[in-house]
């Protein structure tokens, strides 16, 4: 067994994470444009320890807000591009024989990296999708029977078509599920898309590029600086009942995991200190409650036929569950 060097840093505080949360946004907002609160939630993402999946069409500039985003943290950026032919060593790398010592060598893959953007996950086989499931999940992988640590920190972004299924294998539920948020960008509004344009034109090339604003030790600090957040009981109590309520609703067959409150906690804490805040409001559950739930619900034939979206359902439970009433405002 390998083990990948783990990133040794400094104390931080919440006002610190806060600072640097807020410099690494504005950064990559110098070459993404409309994209501020879907990078908020990924930014939350990673500080939470998760990984993060965009949902939407093609041409909205998810490629370049992945990699602008590693690229402000100090991460080591690595892409591929999921195809039906990609095989999982391919993502994992592989043990090739070396004639001078007789001996297998391991190489690493791609996954070896600060940051994995997987483009169009969704067109890549089960196979594949289940090796990067185990890196995801456990933070390591496994070839030839050995197995090799991944880098810390580690987080994967991820790409999907939501338009498109020919040559497509949807992610199956346990997949999804390691996916701390998803995450939809949506189209820009005029000015927005005016700005893209004219920001093409003013640098004269295609490549846009960011500056580092952290390193990974830094980004490190930061995501040990948000476990310095206190959750009041009645908001983990909300978490539960939200992810509750989504078990019960009557259009859902299968409802969100203790992962899903879970992950409604973790997001909401690092919500809170990009706000400046060390402690989490009801309104930060609520702002992470779709991204964090409606990737981990199914949805039964009938309300699936009928074009209910899980994203539909989720706010309807956001909207009914009742917040704490002593719970500490903003």
């Amino acid at each position: 067994m390998t083990d990948a060097p783990t990133a040794t840093a400094p104390a931080l505080t919440v006002a610190d994470v806060s600072d640097l949360g807020r410099a690494v946004l504005d950064e990559v907002a110098t070459v993404v444009v409309g994209m501020r609160e879907p990078l908020r939630l990924a930014l939350a993402a990673v500080l939470a320890g998760g990984h993060v999946l965009f949902e939407d069409v093609p041409g909205l500039g998810k490629t370049l807000a992945a990699r602008s985003l590693a690229t402000a943290l100090g991460l080591d950026f690595r892409r591929i591009q999921c195809t039906p032919d990609l095989l999982p060593s391919d993502v994992t790398g592989s043990s090739v024989f070396d004639p001078a010592t007789a001996t297998f060598d391991f190489r690493p893959g791609p996954v070896f990296a600060g940051l994995l953007l997987a483009d169009e996950i969704n067109r890549t086989p089960p196979k594949t999708q289940s090796a990067l499931l185990e890196a995801m999940a456990e933070r390591q992988v496994s070839v030839d029977g050995r197995t090799h640590r991944l880098p810390d920190p580690f987080h994967v972004v991820a790409t999907s078509n939501p338009v498109e299924y020919e040559g497509t294998y949807p992610l199956p539920e346990a997949q999804l599920d390691r996916f701390m948020v998803r995450l939809a960008v949506g189209y820009p509004g005029r000015d927005a898309e005016v700005d893209v344009l004219a920001r093409r034109l003013e640098r004269r090339q295609e490549q846009a590029s960011v500056r580092r604003v952290v390193d990974a030790r830094t980004l490190v600090a930061m995501q040990q600086g948000v476990e310095a957040v206190t959750v009041d009981a009645d908001v983990l109590a909300y978490c539960v009942d939200l992810a509750a309520a989504t078990r019960a609703h009557r259009a859902v067959e299968v409802g969100a995991s203790p992962r899903g409150s879970q992950a409604l906690v973790l997001v909401a804490r690092s919500l809170a200190v990009l706000a400046g805040r060390d402690f989490v409001t009801p309104e930060d559950v609520k702002a992470v409650a779709v991204p964090a739930l409606a990737h981990r619900l199914s949805l039964t034939p009938q309300a699936w036929a009928s074009g209910l979206a899980p994203q539909a359902v989720v706010t309807e439970v956001a909207a009914q569950v009742p917040g704490p009433t002593t719970a500490r405002r903003a």
